[in-house]
């Protein structure tokens, strides 16, 4: 890559990256250290970082939405995915079931933001999706999953829905180029998770419907495909986090099994790990804990955000917050809000 290109990708996305997720040397998935590191390589890596400039930016918008969602799915338990530099990046060195749910939101971050830019006409280089989804009036559905529900009534397929295909595969080209030594047990769990984490976004694709009709009768219904909100896809990788199989390599060097041979083997959905998580109870540095000191529980919950589970049995302290806010709050013609002032009085738990 020239370097004028480095520089112009470089301020180009220095307002969205944001955080940063890193493992050793490696800057996980910003997109400027990538391309730089990538500038001697040849293939769809190397062209996405010389001409694609634009798809580099959604990359990074991805990057982010996907430490936001994890940010969200973990907020209440030990390991709570800060994106603290030195933390994550003590996290990432390990194949721990936490750093398959990195791997598997960045890639399905990656793969929303990529995908929603198609149906936007942000990106050149593709559009929304015109393409039939297969059959009609409920008939079979070429690449639409099981999980999704059938529209009701009489309906045909028409619109321009999300283009998965493209998201799913420029995500991939991006993610997973790079990774060359596939009989690598760490890259296999690597390239695996990031398939997970696509997979949990075009295997739940959608569809969506406008009516047509005399007087809004809806005696006909025009379906496509839509994708499902990220905070669904969150949701159902922290399923996968829950249930995530625990692997070591196969005989042939080429694949992974259950460590457990009682274990159904994982499929292509499921998220896998090789390490046990350590302990995120106590700070700990050299194993990226933060601790839960100081995190705020909640003393009437006997879930994970529960003071008990919290802080680990450590014990909890209780404070009283005043805060002043606005309240009975009214409009004046023309054209003021006046209000009240109020004090708002919360107790807050605060771990040990």
């Amino acid at each position: 890559m020239r370097p004028a290109l480095v520089a112009a990708c470089l301020l180009f996305l220095a307002p969205i990256t944001g955080s940063v997720w890193a493992t050793g040397s490696h800057v996980v998935m910003d997109p400027w250290m990538v391309c730089k590191k990538a500038r001697k390589m040849r293939g769809k890596l190397a062209d996405i970082c010389r001409n694609e400039t634009e798809l580099l930016k959604q990359v990074a918008r991805g990057q982010a939405k996907g430490v936001k969602e994890c940010g969200y799915q973990f907020r209440a338990r030990h390991w709570n995915c800060t994106a603290q530099r030195r933390s994550m990046r003590r996290i990432l060195l390990k194949d721990t079931r936490e750093t398959g749910f990195v791997n598997a939101i960045t890639a399905a971050g990656v793969t929303y933001e990529i995908t929603r830019a198609c149906t936007a006409g942000k990106l050149v280089q593709c559009s929304c999706d015109k393409a039939k989804g297969g059959g009609g009036g409920g008939g079979p559905i070429g690449g639409l999953s099981g999980n999704a529900a059938l529209p009701p009534g009489d309906w045909q397929w028409g619109g321009c829905g999300d283009n998965i295909r493209y998201g799913y595969r420029k995500s991939r080209d991006f993610m997973d180029a790079r990774y060359k030594r596939r009989s690598d047990i760490k890259i296999l769990i690597k390239l695996h998770n990031h398939n997970a984490g696509r997979l949990a976004i075009k295997n739940y694709m959608k569809p969506e419907c406008k009516c047509h009709g005399l007087s809004g009768s809806c005696t006909l219904k025009t379906c496509w495909l839509k994708m499902p909100t990220f905070r669904e896809v969150g949701n159902k990788l922290k399923d996968e986090f829950d249930g995530a199989t625990k692997v070591i390599s196969s005989n042939d060097g080429k694949s992974f099994m259950p460590e457990e041979r009682s274990i159904k083997p994982p499929n292509r959905a499921n998220l896998v790990y090789t390490e046990n998580s350590p302990d995120f109870c106590e700070a700990n540095l050299k194993i990226g804990s933060l601790g839960t000191q100081g995190r705020h529980c909640n003393a009437t919950s006997q879930g994970v955000d529960g003071c008990n589970l919290l802080c680990c049995n450590r014990g909890f302290s209780q404070k009283t917050v005043n805060e002043s806010v606005n309240c009975r709050c009214r409009f004046k013609w023309c054209c003021d809000v006046t209000c009240d002032t109020c004090i708002d009085r919360r107790v807050v738990n605060t771990c040990h």
